[in-house]
């Protein structure tokens, strides 16, 4: 950590590393029934809605807490009590999507795959060709289990030929991974202000069908949940049912703004997807394999497979580079001990190479030679 930085870079899924303006914009005491108030969250929710071309087709609507509130009232609110939920399961992320429809009573069902291998339209194409008949499909696109970036294009042009609401989500790639409704038409999408966007945690939101959330009344199993209340009381009041994250918004706010600057989505992208190059090259160099093949790894978040080595510890290791002011994230994953190191937040090539250096370093003090795991090591290479 450098001086100018105090803060640990936060190599992590999220919380991310924020800028220092973004932070700033949480310094002022803003009153949820205030005009300038209520004239920036109605900005946030235009800009969120622009953000996938949703404009005349979809809502925005925010809900308090983290992005799994926001994934449960897209579920509650969304599927009906006689529906029927298909979940893409090939991580932590889908497998708590059926833990909340099965907490809701709701009929669900998953396909599943590894967690290091993306979702086979192919699969999912024969499970609603034979039935028996679901109502919603629900995907996560990039899940931060591993890292692996699902097809979503193939599974809404699936969704709409066989007339499935397609609920997503996007917490992990809305912001920095193209999503355009109107090529890649999707029912409902959940994602969060602390993730691409570089916003603070404390929020989430659901962009919605409007049509398909007018139509969804009486669905949602608990108040502070209910996106068509919620919605409703916008279009009444233009205010939230509850006290809204005032200081959580206005580093939204700020955020989407610095967002704009960068050049949105591709920007974004962009700056994400040298972040990983370095890292994953740097890694490499070190003897560390990546879990996933290029063709499956978002630019979000990289998984590496445990060194053989047997001095190898991971929380001394994690504490080595926690000393040296980086915060990375043990793996999830039961395929292969793992851990995580992020490419997401206001991080760019000389922390990613700082980063790079912060491994070598507490190798050296750990004696490990190389990051080569155990299936490297005897010559059957990273997972295709």
């Amino acid at each position: 950590m450098t001086t100018a930085q105090a803060d640990p870079w936060l190599l992590t899924p999220g919380p991310l590393t924020t800028s220092a303006t973004v932070k700033a914009a949480m310094l002022h005491d803003r009153g949820s029934r205030d005009r300038a108030f209520l004239e920036l969250d109605a900005e946030i929710r235009r800009r969120l809605v622009a953000l996938v071309g949703g404009e005349g087709s979809h809502v925005c609507v925010p809900i308090q807490g983290s992005g799994t509130f926001a994934v449960e009232a897209m579920l509650g609110t969304l599927l009906p009590r006689d529906g029927r939920l298909l979940i893409l399961v090939n991580g932590a992320y889908g497998r708590r999507m059926e833990t909340i429809a099965r907490y809701h009573g709701r009929a669900v069902e998953t396909l599943e795959w590894p967690e290091d291998r993306p979702v086979d339209p192919a699969r999912v194409e024969e499970r609603l060709a034979l039935g028996p008949p679901v109502t919603h499909l629900a995907l996560v696109h990039c899940e931060t289990t591993s890292g692996v970036l699902n097809p979503l294009p193939a599974i809404a042009e699936l969704a709409a030929r066989f007339g499935v609401a397609l609920l997503v989500d996007a917490m992990s790639s809305f912001g920095a991974l193209p999503i355009d409704v109107r090529t890649t038409p999707f029912t409902a999408l959940a994602a969060s202000a602390n993730k691409c966007l570089e916003g603070v945690p404390g929020v989430g939101f659901v962009l919605v069908c409007e049509s398909v959330l007018e139509a969804a009344r009486g669905n949602a199993p608990a108040l502070s949940l209910d996106l068509v209340d919620q919605h409703a009381a916008w279009r009444r009041t233009g205010q939230w049912r509850f006290t809204p994250p005032t200081h959580v918004l206005a580093a939204l706010h700020r955020a989407l703004l610095e967002h704009e600057a960068e050049g949105g989505v591709e920007g974004r992208g962009r700056r994400y997807a040298a972040n990983a190059r370095i890292l994953i090259e740097g890694m490499r160099a070190l003897g560390f394999e990546p879990l996933l093949d290029s063709a499956h790894q978002a630019p979000i978040i990289v998984t590496f497979a445990m060194p053989a080595d047997p001095r190898f510890r991971f929380e001394t290791f994690y504490g080595l580079l926690r000393a040296r002011g980086y915060v990375i994230y043990p793996g999830k994953l039961t395929v292969v001990p793992s851990f995580r190191m992020g490419c997401i937040g206001r991080l760019g090539p000389e922390v990613m190479r700082g980063a790079v250096e912060a491994v070598r370093a507490a190798m050296v003090e750990l004696g490990v030679a190389s990051g080569a795991p155990a299936r490297a090591a005897s010559g059957q290479g990273a997972a295709a």
